[in-house]
């Protein structure tokens, strides 16, 4: 699917992320799958997913693209931080291999260019996960089809926000040509449409719908509060 396809397929759209972390119930392969299926017969436009065997068995079961990555760690750059991890993203059948595109050395030495030519030269796009204007500014430049706002809030430097940054969707809309994903923190179908109203051409949204576990403690650690 081309670039353009795929930003008229999602336009305005739903993007349900279904990844669960080490150590959590939820991380299972059939788990995972049973959870995208859940979010195509709720109205998704497209599934997220992490680890090449994850994202070859969604692809199997929905119809819907995939949008890959490969998280390896949990410090530094660790979204698809190489090219070999987004080749075998690529290869797993994803439709979008997304990736860290900070300004942070990749632990091989490589570039974001680099990764963005392979992906490209595979067959797939590319969604360049950012944390501030200037990187996706620079992502795009380089050659990536989305930009997404992941990683604002996880970066040192970045603002800590409770909420989705949306000052940083704004600004990359007014900023750059090719479509504006908001991601991170995006807690309502409020937060989603306002996303959508500052200039997002999709959001995804995890957390908030597919993580048990995680919404269990919020409501836990929310009675307890005297």
């Amino acid at each position: 699917m081309t670039a353009q396809k795929l930003a008229a397929a999602l336009q305005g759209k739903l993007i349900v992320s279904c990844q669960a972390p080490p150590g959590d119930p939820m991380r299972e392969t059939t788990t995972l799958v049973r959870l995208a299926q859940s979010a195509v017969a709720g109205g998704g436009a497209a599934i997220r997913a992490n680890e090449p065997a994850v994202v070859a068995a969604i692809v199997e079961a929905v119809d819907l693209p995939v949008i890959g990555l490969w998280k390896d760690g949990d410090i530094g750059v660790y979204i698809t931080p190489t090219v070999r991890h987004a080749l075998a993203v690529a290869e797993a059948g994803a439709a979008v291999v997304a990736a860290d595109a900070t300004d942070r050395p990749r632990p091989d030495g490589s570039t974001f260019a680099e990764l963005v030519e392979a992906v490209h030269a595979a067959g797939a796009l590319v969604m360049a996960d950012v944390s501030t204007l200037e990187e996706g500014v620079e992502a795009a430049r380089l050659g990536a089809d989305f930009v997404s706002t992941t990683l604002s809030g996880y970066v040192p430097g970045t603002p800590k926000q409770t909420g989705p940054d949306l000052a940083l969707v704004a600004a990359l809309r007014a900023s750059i040509d090719i479509p504006v994903v908001a991601e991170g923190r995006i807690n309502t179908p409020e937060d989603a449409a306002e996303a959508l109203r500052r200039g997002a051409h999709s959001v995804v949204v995890g957390t908030a719908i597919t993580a048990p576990t995680a919404l269990t403690a919020r409501f836990v650690a929310g009675i307890a509060r005297p």
